[in-house]
């Protein structure tokens, strides 16, 4: 099915849902299932009203109620009420410079199944017509999340360099391609929204998202919500000083942290031009140069860690992304770089090293669509 067929497909269509519908269905797909009875007060609704709100998602088929369940040891058993994963799904995607990583997921984010694909062109209309293929393969999706390292500002890429991209109106467009509703942000920006309600910051109201690799990007969770700046540019601590006669970065700041981290700045000094798995073994092994780098990096993060903990205080700081091997090799120097730059008790800092798949980027993209289906975004 080409593309131009796939726009005049008849996808699910999401309900129209009342405020107090969608916070109910955020409450489960955020926290699990559970009874009426507790929802009522934690989003302090009246039990008519509640009554009414999961009559309509039950009706609607985005609820089911299942099995009954203990769930105070004076009280009686609890009919639980369930979100229906397979009724609807969304297409993720995340873009790098030379692959396309897809996945697509039911409502609660699980993964139904997955695609990875070398990328046929950088030009916009290419990207375009590839993801619109893929989209076109699957007849019964509800939307559609694109995420990719950059500058996004409603659905338009204002800036992905390393695509050689400048104000491309991607959402935009990948919707008249698919006929599908459409999300694009930021990569970094989706993965900590979809930690967020889905992985391992579920329900926490305040968290620091650190992922390390080709580039070192952060998120921020405050007051439950995920952060978004006033220029639509995501949170950028990764020029923190680490050393002022460090390496430079690639803009040319001396260095900070981005300096040390970097997969290519880790790879440029050490000789023979290893891969970074290469890099990695030979660390682990004990020679003496990239020993002395692989330590030298993770002190840097070290120091990312501590600070971003100085600025949030958060409950939990989430550490990923393909450049992960830095931290198992280092790990020691990296609490170094941690108690050196934090200014209370280290142990006060939830650590959470989550492995890495590039699939999880594609999962992420798949929650934004979730997400922007759920709360009318």
């Amino acid at each position: 099915m080409s593309p131009r067929t796939a726009a005049r497909t008849t996808h699910p269509t999401w309900p129209v849902l009342s405020e107090a519908a969608r916070d109910v269905l955020m409450e489960l797909l955020v926290h699990g299932p559970m009874p009426r009875a507790e929802i009522a007060p934690r989003l302090r609704l009246s039990r008519p009203t509640l009554s009414r709100v999961t009559k309509t998602l039950v009706t609607a088929g985005l609820l089911v109620e299942g099995a009954t369940e203990l769930r105070s040891q004076t009280g009686r058993p609890s009919e639980l009420l369930h979100v229906h994963g397979e009724s609807h799904h969304f297409l993720g995607v995340k873009l790098t410079a030379d692959r396309l990583y897809a996945a697509v997921t039911d409502l609660t984010a699980a993964v139904v199944t997955s695609v990875d694909e070398p990328s046929r062109s950088k030009r916009p209309e290419d990207v375009v017509a590839h993801i619109a293929e893929v989209a076109a393969r699957y007849d019964d999706l509800t939307g559609l999340g694109v995420t990719l390292g950059g500058v996004v500002r409603d659905g338009v890429v204002a800036d992905a360099g390393w695509l050689g991209w400048a104000d491309v109106p991607l959402a935009a467009e990948l919707t008249a391609a698919t006929g599908l509703p459409t999300a694009v942000d930021n990569d970094v920006q989706a993965l900590t929204a979809a930690e967020h309600w889905f992985g391992a910051g579920a329900g926490v109201d305040s968290m620091v998202m650190i992922t390390i690799g080709a580039g070192v990007g952060t998120g921020l969770i405050v007051d439950g919500k995920l952060v978004r700046g006033a220029h639509g540019l995501p949170p950028r601590f990764s020029h923190v000083l680490v050393d002022p006669n460090g390496p430079e970065c690639g803009y040319g700041h001396r260095g900070c942290a981005s300096s040390y981290l970097m997969t290519h700045v880790i790879l440029r000094q050490l000789d023979g031009t290893p891969t970074y798995e290469e890099a990695v073994e030979r660390a682990r092994s004990g020679e003496p140069q990239a020993k002395r780098v692989f330590e030298e990096a993770g002190y840097a993060l070290g120091v990312l860690i501590g600070h971003a903990a100085n600025f949030l205080d958060p409950q939990k700081v989430l550490l990923t992304g393909d450049g992960l091997p830095l931290y198992e090799t280092a790990r020691d120097v990296v609490h170094d770089g941690i108690e050196d730059a934090y200014e209370d008790d280290p142990s006060l800092i939830d650590l959470d090293v989550q492995p890495f798949d590039f699939a999880e980027w594609a999962r992420s993209a798949a929650a934004l669509a979730v997400r922007s289906a759920v709360t009318g975004g």
